[in-house]
């Protein structure tokens, strides 16, 4: 099996390597940087996810994308994720269409509901409809993607009849993931829909997902489609020994998830639980030897057949993050090949 592997990130705000913050300007033109660096060591796929908090530079993913389709030739592009219930379908459609005119036929969307509330209250949505405003939007969304008339009512915006949206895309179907955290519900959703699974694992064995892909490969099978990719997106960090990896990443994890457990109530993030991440949950931190055997036991436990490394945790700087997007690149990749082989 030829395992396809990814960069997922979020443009965490970074800190320059002599200790100062980065403007969200340069972290963005960081990102197009990284990307670039992601295609010349031969990745599969690059994803930008929508945030719109003072700690990711990512508001617009389609914009950035669109800036790194004009830099690349090979690389696949898309969301990670459109947070769907603050979009306009429309506007999705209309926005992936254009990136993947520009990439010259590379832009695929993965829609999610996203782990933050902050756009519902920015762009005027009642988080008391969550559940609809996904649903009826990833419904238009499958209907939009299908590039023909389209005719749609729901209560969450306006009714469409019969109506064409362009610009039509040269291949005449973008494809599409649904982000998935755990929820049965959102699995056979995905499969109703016909969309591939995007499985987020970002704590604990991941093992404990392979009954989600169970059940979306078994629910494909009951709606009579075909069976789409299966991903998993998990965060990491390669360096060239597993003490440097883990030594570099863990104060801007503590940061980043030390922030984010204080605004939801939780308790303080403790180098112990890191490391127990690091060594047995679904945190890919290590030399490439490490990581490509943790990436080789998550694909196979799973069932996947790609892997999307969330890259950038936190403030780490931009020098570390490229020297980790080329380890997995040039090092790790080959070996995950090479151990999926051997089993």
């Amino acid at each position: 099996m030829q395992i396809k592997v990814g960069l997922d990130t979020f443009g965490d705000i970074t800190l320059k390597d002599d200790g100062t913050v980065e403007t969200p300007g340069q972290v963005l033109r960081n990102v197009v940087t990284e990307a670039v660096q992601a295609e010349d060591v031969g990745l599969y796929s690059f994803h930008a996810g929508e945030h719109h908090r003072d700690d990711f530079a990512i508001t617009s993913p389609d914009t950035v994308l669109a800036g790194i389709a004009t830099q690349t030739k090979r690389i696949q592009l898309g969301s990670g994720v459109t947070v769907l219930s603050s979009e306009d379908p429309v506007r999705v459609y209309q926005a992936f269409a254009t990136v993947d005119a520009l990439s010259n036929g590379r832009a695929e969307i993965t829609a999610g509901r996203g782990s933050f509330i902050e756009s519902f209250p920015l762009f005027g949505f009642e988080l008391a409809d969550y559940g609809d405003l996904f649903e009826q939007k990833l419904e238009l969304l499958v209907e939009l993607l299908k590039e023909k008339p389209v005719t749609w009512s729901g209560t969450v915006r306006a009714p469409l009849t019969n109506q064409e949206v362009y610009p039509k895309t040269e291949r005449g179907r973008i494809p599409l993931r649904v982000g998935v955290g755990g929820s049965p519900e959102s699995v056979i959703r995905a499969a109703r829909l016909d969309a591939s699974l995007a499985l987020a694992i970002i704590g604990g064995n991941p093992a404990r997902f392979a009954p989600f892909s169970k059940l979306y490969r078994d629910s494909m099978e009951k709606f009579g489609h075909e069976l789409r990719e299966i991903s998993i997106h998990s965060p990491g960090h390669i360096a060239e020994t597993d003490e440097q990896a883990i030594e570099e990443l863990w104060p801007h994890y503590q940061a980043s998830f030390g922030r984010i457990g204080q605004e939801r109530g939780w308790g303080p993030m403790t180098k112990g639980h890191y490391l127990e991440e690091v060594q047995n949950g679904s945190l890919y931190v290590g030399s490439p030897e490490t990581v490509a055997k943790k990436m080789a036991y998550a694909i196979k436990s799973v069932g996947a057949q790609r892997f999307d490394l969330k890259y950038s945790t936190g403030p780490m700087p931009h020098s570390k993050l490229m020297k980790s997007i080329e380890l997995l690149g040039t090092q790790v990749v080959p070996r995950v090949q090479e151990l999926l082989e051997i089993e």
